[in-house]
């Protein structure tokens, strides 16, 4: 699988969400993506799963340009997306869930779906609580059932928008181990506020700022770079170098 963006662009009048964005990214890797508030990396995702019309700019996924595509067109070509709060069908159990997500994102139907919601649980550790009802859960099963949701649907490319947000760091840990396992199997776009997340599964770390990207490379070297300080600290750069 890869992913292939050129010139992505988007403005609300004068606000710039995105400006001029490339990234290149393939199965078996993670991309972390970090900036502050308004820096643009929500209106990434958006823009990745089509809820969001880009002004400018390509994105092609293994070949296929679905820079024109509708939300459920890319969500069949395997864009699937773990949001940052959780939004499971409160009422129905963990497996309907993941059933759901199988059905009407993943295209398929009768045991083809359920094993594929099945194999999903299982992966995200959340096999046990089946029968349970997702509204019932405790935060971290939330997030696993947002992934595996995701996961059901059948992607090539899936996005984790802050799925450690609101952890404690023995979850965070956890979180860390199935990110890892994803990483695995697909191609992984990872917005995190938790730099230690991010160092432990990245391959590399993307800053984003005002809607531009001004560094990407291996998540040591950004987390040291004088230009994060200066964002997150208020360190000029002259001076954190």
């Amino acid at each position: 699988m890869t992913l292939q963006v050129r010139g992505l662009c988007k403005a609300y009048g004068q606000v710039v969400v995105a400006d001029q964005i490339d990234l290149d990214l393939s199965a078996g890797q993670c991309l972390g993506v970090i900036g502050p508030n308004g820096a643009g990396k929500s209106s990434l995702f958006h823009l990745l799963t089509g809820t969001v019309s880009a002004d400018a700019g390509q994105i092609v996924l293994e070949g296929t340009d679905i820079s024109s595509a509708p939300v459920h067109r890319r969500a069949c070509l395997g864009v699937a997306r773990a949001f940052q709060v959780p939004q499971p069908f409160g009422n129905l159990s963990v497996f309907q869930n993941a059933l759901a997500a199988a059905s009407f994102a993943g295209g398929l139907h009768g045991d083809a779906a359920a094993q594929a919601a099945a194999d999903a649980l299982r992966l995200c550790g959340l096999a046990a609580a089946a029968d349970k009802t997702a509204g019932a859960l405790p935060l971290l099963d939330r997030k696993r059932l947002e992934m595996a949701k995701a996961v059901a649907s059948g992607p090539r490319l899936l996005l984790l928008d802050e799925v450690a947000g609101g952890l404690t760091e023995r979850e965070v840990h956890q979180m860390v181990a199935l990110v890892g396992e994803l990483k695995q199997r697909y191609a992984v776009i990872w917005i995190e506020h938790i730099a230690q997340a991010l160092r432990a599964v990245a391959d590399r770390i993307m800053v984003l700022h005002f809607g531009r990207k001004l560094l990407e490379d291996a998540p040591a070297r950004v987390m040291e770079s004088a230009i994060v300080h200066e964002i997150y600290m208020g360190v000029p750069a002259n001076a954190a170098a």
